[in-house]
């Protein structure tokens, strides 16, 4: 099991005078599983590139348990990246390309065929070592590729927007999959994504990253509760951002006097609240009355859009709390001051 740490690590591709990353510095702990996550991009992928050896650094370091490993080849680290589009041999089995790696490695015939089985056990593929890859699902190469990295037992996996190809309902079963695995070998993982919710259930920390900046580092359910930024509250689906002056205790806007969980930053910021956290009902604590602007039912949620004053605000609510009322109507709501965080 390996420590990972990134050190300052920036990259700018010849010809640019922007950094595709800059100055990006993570510590991934031993046998976690860390999310790169942001959009198309942003260097997340020049990232991965960077710590399997694919891509120098202009500058920084990557660290494996304290030791510098830029100057060693790609072969040589004890990484394993597993990418987008599976790369498997198109001639060979399944269980040959499984067990490729400890071929190359030239571990003996019954080892190599006895660590194959059980990987296909692992993978729950039993019986299809015979089989070609172009006889395989997506979800199914998925799996063969997967077990074709853990085989050789890497100091880190890498996986490259691992769940992608994948139809919506395999998605959730190679979730599992990988995360059960993960968890089991104690393999440090680091994966790719641009999908917030893959990040937030597979990750133990997510690492958000926007125009090649690393904008926060954190478990994941602190991006919901107390994103460091705008930017940042943005990507995870907020949509509430009110102007005003904080006093630590309450917070003056356009839409009043709010009460503020305790420990709130003081002074000129921006007030947000994800949807979800707008509750429906009046409440002597940040009771606001709202006119209903327009709902869109979602099935098992309804969307609304509701305006205070002349300030709009987004709001999801379960659809029978809000049967009754009425576009262009009155609706009661309520803030409650723990769902309520202050950016500066």
């Amino acid at each position: 099991m390996t420590h990972v740490s990134l050190k300052d690590l920036t990259k700018v591709y010849p010809g640019s005078k922007v950094p595709s990353l800059d100055r990006l510095s993570l510590e991934i702990p031993t046998g976690e599983l860390t999310a790169l996550l942001g959009p198309s991009g942003c260097g997340k992928t020049t990232t991965m590139k960077m710590i399997a050896g694919l891509l120098t650094p202009t500058s920084g370091d990557v660290t494996f348990d304290d030791r510098s490993i830029l100057r060693e080849k790609p072969e040589h680290r004890g990484v394993v990246m597993v990418f987008q589009n599976y790369l498997l041999f198109p001639y060979m089995s399944v269980a040959d390309n499984i067990g490729f790696g400890l071929k190359m490695r030239k571990v003996d015939k019954s080892e190599i065929d006895r660590r194959v089985g059980e990987m296909l056990d692992l993978v729950k593929l039993p019986d299809l070592g015979k089989r070609r890859p172009s006889e395989l699902s997506g979800g199914q190469q998925q799996r063969v590729a997967l077990a074709r990295a853990l085989i050789v037992q890497p100091k880190v996996l890498l996986l490259d927007e691992p769940l992608s190809n994948l139809d919506a309902h395999l998605r959730f079963e190679m979730r599992d999959l990988i995360r059960s695995l993960q968890q089991e070998m104690g393999i440090t993982t680091i994966f790719v994504t641009h999908d917030q919710e893959e990040a937030v259930v597979l990750a133990d920390k997510v690492a958000l990253i926007l125009d090649g900046r690393l904008c926060q580092y954190d478990h994941a359910d602190v991006f919901y509760k107390r994103p460091a930024n705008e930017a940042v509250a943005r990507f995870f689906g907020g949509q509430n951002f009110i102007p005003g002056q904080s006093s630590g205790t309450a917070f003056d806007s356009a839409l009043g006097q709010l009460a503020l969980p305790q420990n709130a930053i003081t002074g000129k910021g921006t007030l947000t609240f994800r949807p979800e956290n707008v509750k429906i009902g009046p409440s002597q604590t940040n009771g606001l009355t709202a006119i209903l602007e327009d709902r869109i039912y979602l099935g098992t949620q309804t969307r609304l859009r509701l305006r205070v004053g002349e300030t709009m605000v987004e709001a999801i609510a379960n659809p029978d709390e809000v049967g009754d009322f009425e576009v262009g109507g009155p609706v009661p709501i309520h803030l409650p001051p723990q769902a309520l965080w202050v950016l500066q």
